[in-house]
């Protein structure tokens, strides 16, 4: 039996996405890895993601890079749903359940795992949103300038940072920040 399915398992493969405890994901990745590995269901798993991006954080006037989840509590697998592969998964200490209704988890459609992804319908990689406008009222939230406010003068996508004019001392004084040091006020 176990043939039959490996045969089909490959054309099967959906992206499923699952709830962890509170600040498991990694463990519960990390988990699922180390048992597939000399697993006989291992064909049946595609990959395993924790949906993430890079962000900056200024502490003490010293600059860190931090993964920040997008996702919290929620792992993307990439498998084929069967009642074997479902109950590994469920098995796996800090897992909670799929997405979906009782023991039918939902796969993703094709679209949304794209757009996780950052995967355009050509196949390219997504360029970054412009999620700000020159011009536009910002309160800086973290950092040596906490709480100034200001306007954004330039924004520099790649960089994910952007250049803001704060009034220092009552004179208007442009400070480069990270995105996520600001918060908008328009």
């Amino acid at each position: 039996m176990m043939e039959k399915i490996r045969n089909e398992s490959i054309f099967d493969m959906k992206w499923y996405v699952l709830n962890t405890q509170s600040g498991k994901e990694k463990k519960v990745k990390e988990a699922i890895e180390r048992f597939l590995e000399d697993n006989e269901l291992k064909d049946f798993f595609g990959q395993i993601l924790i949906s993430s991006h890079k962000t900056f954080v200024i502490k003490d006037g010293k600059r860190y890079v931090r993964e920040r989840k997008i996702f919290p509590n929620y792992i993307l697998i990439e498998m084929t749903m069967k009642p074997e592969t479902y109950q590994l998964i469920m098995n796996i200490p800090g897992t909670s359940k799929f997405l979906g209704t009782g023991k039918n988890p939902k796969p993703l459609s094709e679209s949304e795992v794209n757009k996780i992804l950052g995967i355009k319908q050509d196949g390219e990689k997504v360029e970054s949103e412009i999620r700000f406008i020159i011009g536009s009222r910002i309160r800086i939230i973290d950092g040596p300038f906490n709480d100034f406010e200001g306007s954004i003068e330039k924004i520099i996508e790649e960089k994910e940072k952007m250049v803001v004019s704060v009034s220092v001392f009552g004179r208007r004084t442009p400070v480069e920040v990270s995105f996520n040091q600001i918060e908008t006020l328009d």
